[in-house]
């Protein structure tokens, strides 16, 4: 890297909360680590509820990412795109150009293009998109281009077709796994309102706040400890085996093509936490 000022690290997500689902973990390492994090949510999330009008609940999901955000010290913003119209235009691309060129960010972190949700594919594209045309000057005149191409990475899933999910880096949570659960019980109107309406089990959602935060962790942190059972041989490469095999939970990244390469320079800068 050309900077020696601690990494900056860019989330992009396609509605608020799915860059604390994906890598909240990870955030707050880095943030331990001095780095500097956004989340950005590419979508209001006015969409996700099944009582609430949409201007309502796009203020409310505003909120509820910056409380977020809050938890681990980090910076949250969320783009006015209406949640489900979310469109790979012209017009989107060179907004998400400035946006990272005023970020100017060392690692860049999104959804895969082949995500079930099209405003998670749209976002994927439009950062693609961006990933070069940062760099050249006559694109976005009025905002400066970048010096070189941030590098970019995708976030995980576990879709198959047509190319299932190959991480380069997986980084285990376990130290920080609390502080993740707090930043996803910021998401009120997600967790225990719309995704437990939607699964057909509000009634299962309990009434105190500690309770609710432990019915949190029952419920969503399977897909971490997926993760870490999935890609062992990975976290043990990463890791050393000695530390590698004793992760339960963990967040994985995947490296794009189209940005920065990911050399093991890069690795080294922008996961320092990665002992072997």
């Amino acid at each position: 890297m050309a900077s020696k000022a601690a990494p900056r690290i860019l989330v992009i997500g396609a509605h608020p909360d799915d860059c604390e689902i994906k890598c909240g973990g990870t955030a707050t390492l880095w943030k331990n680590l001095g780095f500097t994090v956004r989340f950005v949510s590419a979508t209001n999330g006015c969409s996700g509820h099944q009582s609430m009008t949409s201007a309502e609940l796009a203020a409310r999901r505003k909120v509820e990412a910056a409380n977020a955000a809050k938890v681990i010290g980090i910076e949250s913003q969320v783009l006015d795109h209406t949640d489900g119209s979310l469109e790979p235009t012209l017009a989107n691309r060179k907004a998400m150009i400035a946006l990272i060129r005023q970020f100017n960010p060392d690692l860049i972190l999104t959804h895969r293009p082949n995500d079930y949700h099209p405003d998670h594919r749209y976002t994927s594209q439009l950062v693609q998109d961006s990933a070069f045309s940062v760099t050249v000057p006559k694109i976005v005149p009025e905002v400066p281009p970048l010096r070189r191409n941030p590098t970019v990475m995708y976030l995980s899933d576990a879709f198959q077709k047509p190319i299932p999910f190959q991480p380069d880096i997986v980084v285990g949570v376990d130290d920080v796994l609390e502080q993740k659960v707090d930043m996803m019980h910021c998401h009120v109107s997600q967790f225990y309102e719309w995704l437990p309406w939607l699964d057909h089990e509000e009634d299962a959602i309990p009434k105190s706040d500690k309770a609710r935060r432990e019915w949190l962790k029952k419920k969503r942190l399977p897909l971490d400890i997926s993760i870490a059972t999935r890609y062992r041989e990975t976290l043990n490469e990463l890791y050393g085996r000695k530390t590698g095999s004793k992760f339960k939970y963990a967040e994985a990244f995947e490296a794009c093509e189209y940005g920065g390469a990911l050399t093991p320079e890069k690795v080294k800068l922008l996961f320092p936490f990665l002992k072997k």
